[in-house]
């Protein structure tokens, strides 16, 4: 007697791994000669930019740059002076090793600690340290068995839904734009931005995005310390080929500004040129749906079966809003003049509250103001909020991937405090993990003993959990045959209901 067995292949969710490592901050920083001497450090920022995630067994490696802005007050009413430094870095992290065909990475952190002084007017020294996070998720391809038949067996099946991973691009992109500044400015302290994405297409083999890169400059005037704030709309449009992507594929896109160069625009006058940078974040997935064989027995013979529990990732939600974080920072004088603000947004964690999963988002705000003797000071404050995640209990049974911007701020002075206000960009996916136990392989065994021929009918009473399949399993009996012989139209039956067992033939 042959077994026909049946086989298809499904991609199921591999481990998922969340590794940290440290980043030292030591660098130093000339002052150029055409900026003011050093008179007074104000503040220091850091950010990270991931330029490349490369997966290899055992390692995660990662390259890409710390960027660390200084603000300081300058010499002879230089006024607030900007300087800065890139700081590259390559990191090998490392992970368990084990078989994928698919993976994506996200990559955060935040500054464990920074000491910025001035070494003398014309030098910085800039020491600390950067809490690097990341998380990695794989895909592996599995083999199951979605159908069995011929030597009596019968088989109960079950649907697995999940999400295959079509694509994971991360890929630094550049745009350019000219403009003018509303007044002429003495020197621009930062630039920060945030993306809008007015347009996706997904086509066969292609993925188009259009959009603007919103640039935010802080500047001040020839003679006012007071910083201004201005915008530029910088248009982008990226295509980009990726095999396997199809009008049925779910795209993910973000957009993260990375960096911004300003210059004098050539042939123009008094224009200016900026370029910017942004990290472009595609995540492709597809959909399917397969019934798999859960359990199967024979009424002919024994069957050694292997069974193994398989997780698949299902779309929960995504998310594309906008949360605003307020902190009231407290200030040692009354007088004093707001010159402007900042937030530095951390990596968004799942954590979970009375058995509620949320989505932590948490950013530093700062204030830089100029006090009663004309000096410049910064005051920092942290600020959190939580979204709460319905219908999640588990934080191990979601794999977020979220990228949080900064799109606007605010700062209202008050006798005592300022209350300081970001606006965030919260862009992403969560997919939930479910977990089911699926048929691997099968094959025939010894043969069954027949039946005692003086036996024509056997009853027995369902046990607490039992199905029509588990009773009929037990006695090697076809399930249709117990119900037919019980006059059943559902296999869900209540505990303790007794049933007639017919003999196998």
């Amino acid at each position: 007697m042959e077994l026909k067995v049946f086989r298809d292949t499904i991609s199921a969710a591999g481990r998922s791994f969340t590794v940290k490592s440290e980043i030292p901050i030591e660098t130093e920083i000339l002052i150029s000669d055409y900026l003011p001497q050093v008179f007074k450090i104000v503040k220091c920022i850091t950010k990270m930019v991931v330029l490349q995630k490369k997966l290899q067994p055992g390692r995660l490696l990662l390259e890409g740059y710390l960027r660390c802005v200084v603000y300081y007050q300058g010499e002879d009413s230089g006024g607030l002076c900007q300087t800065e430094q890139k700081i590259p870095f390559s990191k090998a992290l490392e992970i368990p090793a084990e078989e994928y065909s698919d993976w994506s990475a996200t990559v955060g952190g935040e500054v464990e600690y920074l000491n910025c002084r001035a070494v003398h007017q014309r030098r910085v020294e800039i020491r600390g340290a950067w809490e690097l996070s990341a998380a990695v998720f794989t895909q592996y391809r599995k083999e199951v068995v979605c159908a069995v038949s011929e030597a009596g067996t019968a088989q109960k099946q079950s649907p697995v839904k999940g999400m295959r991973n079509i694509s994971s691009v991360d890929k630094l992109i550049t745009a350019e734009s000219d403009f003018s500044f509303e007044l002429a400015p003495e020197a621009v302290l930062d630039i920060s931005g945030s993306v809008q994405i007015r347009e996706q297409k997904v086509m066969r083999g292609k993925f188009v995005v259009k959009g603007e890169i919103m640039a935010q400059l802080a500047y001040r005037t020839n003679g006012d310390d007071k910083l201004l704030s201005q915008r530029v709309m910088i248009p982008f449009v990226q295509i980009l080929d990726i095999d396997d992507l199809a009008e049925d594929c779910q795209c993910f896109c973000v957009l993260e500004p990375a960096g911004f160069t300003l210059q004098a625009a050539p042939d123009s006058g008094d224009k200016h040129r900026i370029s910017a940078s942004a990290m472009l974040h595609l995540r492709a997935f597809r959909d399917y749906s397969i019934d798999v064989v859960e359990e199967c027995f024979s009424t002919q013979y024994e069957l050694n079966t292997s069974t193994e529990p398989i997780t698949t990732e299902l779309l929960e939600t995504t998310l594309n809003e906008h949360q605003t974080v307020t902190a009231q920072i407290p200030l040692p004088q009354q007088s004093v003049q707001i010159l402007s603000c900042f937030a530095v947004p951390a990596a968004p964690e799942i954590l979970v509250r009375d058995g509620q999963c949320g989505l932590r988002i948490r950013a530093q705000l700062s204030v830089l103001y100029k006090n009663d003797l004309d000096e410049l000071e910064s005051q920092d404050s942290a600020a959190e909020i939580v979204l709460p995640l319905e219908h999640i209990t588990d934080a191990e049974s979601v794999h977020p991937e979220i990228w949080i911007s900064v799109d606007s701020m605010n700062c209202i002075l008050s006798a005592e405090h300022a209350e300081v206000s970001a606006s965030l960009h919260v862009e992403g996916f969560l997919l939930r993990c479910n977990t089911q136990p699926v048929l691997l392989d099968v094959e025939l065994g010894e043969e069954l003993e027949p039946d005692d021929s003086e036996i024509v009918l056997r009853a027995c009473y369902v046990q607490a959990g039992e199905q029509v399949f588990d009773v009929a399993r037990r006695f090697h009996v076809l399930p249709t045959k117990i119900m037919q012989a019980n006059g059943l139209t559902e296999e869900s039956i209540p505990t303790g209901t007794c049933l007639l067992i017919p003999c196998t033939e």
